[in-house]
């Protein structure tokens, strides 16, 4: 049973993301209910709190994130991927392309052993990153915390770009299908869908199977109208926020203690990938016929939880967002051995 101070932190906790959330819905602020909850929990992880979430709670959270992606595909993605199939790879490489040079330069400045550098600037899968850096060599910690930097700074940065790109803002409650009447039958094949895709994805160890999943199984049905998807605004508004949580108390006191001599490095070479990404975003507007926010969601290095969460809560071609940070999250996970192993043995040995 949870202590007295547990329950009270929790309480504390969920006041202060509820206050905070508040606020950016009031600025009118794309995903205010996963922004709010995640500046509350990096307040409280940082101030020694040592709560967390439970896995099963934030896998559930997943599961529901790509149930509303699901609702949003249409026919038209398929569209998508075959008429711009070659640039959206080309859109990926480069964005790898980049976090792989970040990496590299760090490690050339000698701020992070070579192989902590290359998956901590894996852009994309950061719970996948870490579990798997400490197989290549590289320190866990590191790499969870310049993961979890670069997840709340995307999250910050893309809220932003989409708050001053849209024309008209949408308020930041504001969820895919929404205004929608959840039928029973449309909620249980929803949950059904959520369980099944989650549950076979963990098994066949998708990367973020738990999102990816209930994402794929529940675009297909829903594209081709076998399924109705449909979920509760309460539900979605509640995963929202338990995803903000979980990614805001990774921030501990002890992580930034252990980091605090790589700091500099860390930000620096975050907010670098971030600029390049954008930059890059900004020349596919000139290349396709996209906005330039679905053109920065689509670039940005991750998490696919929270960058759809913002594009779907905004105006952007949910589609092509989706299509890209997928594909990315897959090529991240094969490429990050090999990026790993080669800026390891191409810095000097005493930075190895």
């Amino acid at each position: 049973m949870p202590s007295l101070r547990t329950i009270g932190l929790w309480a504390a906790l969920i006041a202060a993301s509820a206050a905070v959330s508040y606020g950016l819905v009031r600025a009118q602020f794309p995903a205010a209910l996963l922004l709010g909850p995640m500046i509350g929990a990096i307040a409280f992880g940082v101030g020694g709190s040592r709560l967390h979430v439970p896995r099963a709670a934030f896998q559930a959270s997943q599961a529901a994130i790509g149930c509303l992606v699901a609702h949003a595909v249409t026919g038209q993605i398929a569209q998508t991927l075959l008429e711009d199939g070659p640039l959206i790879v080309a859109v990926v490489l480069v964005t790898v392309a980049v976090s792989g040079l970040v990496g590299w330069i760090l490690t050339r400045l000698r701020v992070l052993p070579g192989t902590t550098a290359a998956w901590g600037s894996s852009p994309g899968g950061a719970s996948a990153m870490v579990a798997m850096a400490e197989d290549f060599g590289a320190d866990p910690r590191l790499v969870a915390f310049m993961q979890y930097v670069r997840v709340a700074a995307v999250v910050f940065s893309a809220s932003l770009a989409a708050r001053f790109l849209m024309d008209t803002p949408v308020p930041g409650a504001a969820v895919a299908g929404s205004g929608e009447v959840t039928g029973p039958l449309s909620l249980l094949a929803t949950l059904a869908v959520a369980v099944v895709g989650a549950g076979a994805a963990l098994a066949l160890r998708v990367p973020a199977g738990a999102q990816v999943g209930p994402m794929v199984l529940g675009s297909l049905l829903h594209a081709t109208g076998l399924v109705r998807m449909a979920l509760p605004v309460p539900l979605l508004e509640l995963a929202y926020a338990c995803i903000g949580i979980y990614v805001g108390l990774r921030f501990t006191r002890e992580t930034l203690r252990l980091t605090f001599t790589a700091l500099p490095g860390i930000l620096a070479a975050t907010f670098s990938v971030i600029a390049l990404c954008a930059a890059w975003g900004w020349g596919l507007t000139l290349l396709l016929p996209i906005d330039l926010l679905t053109a920065v969601l689509a670039t940005s290095p991750g998490g696919l939880d929270s960058v759809a969460i913002i594009a779907v809560g905004s105006k952007a071609d949910v589609s092509f967002v989706l299509a890209v940070q997928t594909l990315r999250l897959f090529v991240v996970l094969l490429t990050g051995p090999l990026l790993a192993k080669w800026i390891s043995r191409s810095v000097p040995g005493a930075a190895r």
